[in-house]
């Protein structure tokens, strides 16, 4: 699929931190309760860390108590795209920016959270950047 920023892996490993690089352009995970926006109470948007897309608004932002991030929506469904991942002897959904391709996590469906569709979206914090709102 193309997308509208399109960079070599030199200009990505140039722009990125190596621990940005591993999770967003080689779909790695960050570790377990490593990022502070799982519980930040920040409200604002969540745009890609890698070309700036918004994504996600804090108010669809919930404690799953997963270790990661976790939202029940995107900001809309054109900003995300989504790859079946058969690694690790299942099938999940990974979530990729929209823009330009960089993994972000996985969506998880039916695991009986009172959010509005059901869904987790447990993205990688590291992948995200924090743009609070105006005040």
């Amino acid at each position: 699929m193309g997308h509208n920023v399109e960079k070599t892996d030199d200009e990505w490993r140039s722009e990125l931190s190596a621990a940005e690089y591993h999770v967003l352009r080689e779909a790695g995970t960050e570790r377990p309760g490593s990022s502070p926006y799982e519980i930040d109470p920040t409200i604002g948007v969540y745009a890609c860390r890698a070309c700036g897309a918004e994504l996600f608004r804090s108010e669809t932002k919930f404690d799953a108590h997963c270790g990661w991030p976790a939202f029940y929506a995107p900001l809309a469904e054109d900003r995300v795209e989504y790859i079946q991942d058969k690694s690790l002897f299942q099938t999940r959904t990974e979530v990729r920016c929209a823009n330009c391709g960089s993994h972000l996590g996985h969506v998880f469906e039916g695991e009986g959270f009172d959010t509005p569709t059901d869904q987790r979206y447990c993205i990688n914090g590291i992948s995200l950047k924090q743009v609070p709102d105006a005040t």
